[in-house]
């Protein structure tokens, strides 16, 4: 596959070269047994540190819960201000739990709520059973894997609705962010519920009205979203924070305590604020290089970004990185302005490759017969080595 190099991607290496090392980035060591971190607006990983294990998640794996209950209220098939019935089996569940009993019939948005601010085993139970095929958590459990898969998130397996331990219970550091991605992104409506610092449900149980969410409070553009813990899976969380119109998605486990897991969060947000920010290469349309293009009108078209060419760079840097345009050439004519035809390919040391999609900046039709005849005699001459003047 032919790589194009014009003075003008020579120019858009400099920048490159310039910005897009992690040198600082590389310092940067967490004391999470299993990590992700990712830039939302670009989808830049910042950190992957065990990310595809398949880990307990503690109460974590409630985000899968409160997705599959966001759907059905989305769909039609529950409905914020219906009451659900409390089973004893919901009842029966310990740890942090919204005190409910089985007579009970609590508001679907009071479950919600109990469930992200209070972590409620039971209510999750609840809702589980009333959107299981067949009545049972267990049921659920098997739909939220299902869901789960089609979803992309390969590393994760249910046993039940909220984290209780459980052989085969497993999620990976990547799919937590990834599920954390599209709840911010999917459901809009109810992702403000995720930054409630306080339920007090129905005043039944002042010890458990505050969100364990350490980073709600310290005013660091956090917004969410769920902590976790077992003996097991040790203390985790998958938060997310703004700041400057930027979000960073991160999920973290396997460390020793409430107070290790409350820094290193917080450690994490202002890393990734503080060590990237975002820089535009290229304005969608601004050429960048150009393509050779096959018995054209023209001899060449030029390469341009259908958006802006916006990556995230570490703040400092000091070794290389390059960028090249990669195509398959040289195009056949006709070229239809807008249609892809090529690749920027940046490489930055140590941070993931970017490719990002080139379109033909302007319509190339076919070349008449006059300029058809000489690239065949073009190709001809040099099959038989001939010169222009045809010289050996």
């Amino acid at each position: 596959m032919p790589r194009s190099r014009s003075p003008i991607i020579a120019i858009l290496s400099s920048l490159v070269l310039a910005f897009l090392t992690p040198a600082l980035a590389l310092a940067f060591e967490t004391r999470a047994k299993a990590a992700f971190v990712m830039d939302q607006p670009t989808g830049t990983v910042l950190m992957a540190k065990n990310a595809d294990d398949a880990l307990p998640p503690a109460s974590m794996s409630k985000l899968m819960t409160l997705y599959m209950a966001f759907e059905a209220i989305r769909d039609g098939r529950l409905s914020t201000e219906e009451r659900l019935p409390v089973s004893q089996h919901a009842m029966s569940y310990g740890g942090s739990t919204m005190f409910l009993d089985t007579t009970d019939r609590v508001k679907v948005i009071d479950l919600l709520r109990g469930i992200i601010v209070l972590s409620g085993n039971d209510a999750c139970a609840v809702i589980a059973e009333t959107l299981s095929p067949d009545g049972t958590e267990a049921g659920f459990a098997r739909l939220m894997t299902r869901r789960a898969r089609q979803m992309g998130m390969t590393n994760s397996t249910f046993a039940n609705s909220n984290g209780w331990p459980a052989a085969g219970h497993r999620m990976s550091m990547r799919d937590l962010a990834l599920l954390a991605n599209r709840l911010i992104t999917d459901f809009p409506e109810f992702y403000p519920m995720f930054a409630e610092t306080e339920f007090a449900f129905d005043g039944r149980a002042p010890q458990n009205i505050r969100n364990r969410n350490p980073l709600l409070r310290l005013g660091i553009g956090a917004d969410g979203l769920k902590t976790g813990h077992t003996q097991e899976a040790g203390y985790g969380l998958v938060g997310s924070a703004v700041q400057g119109g930027r979000r960073v998605i991160f999920a973290i486990s396997g460390l020793e305590s409430v107070k290790e897991r409350a820094e290193v969060s917080e450690q994490i947000v202002n890393w990734s604020f503080r060590q990237f920010s975002e820089s535009t290469l290229a304005r969608a349309g601004e050429r960048v290089a150009e393509a050779d293009v096959w018995m054209g009108k023209v001899p060449r078209v030029g390469l341009v970004p259908a958006n802006d060419i916006t990556v995230l760079l570490p703040v400092l840097a000091q070794n290389k990185a390059a960028a090249e345009v990669i195509y398959q050439g040289p195009v056949q004519a006709p070229v239809v302005k807008g249609q892809e035809l090529a690749q920027l390919v940046i490489t930055p040391e140590d941070l993931p490759e970017i490719r990002i999609p080139l379109v033909a900046e302007t319509d190339v039709a076919e070349g008449g017969f006059t300029i058809r005849m000489r690239t065949a005699a073009t190709v001809l001459m040099g099959q038989f080595g001939l010169t222009s003047e045809g010289a050996l």
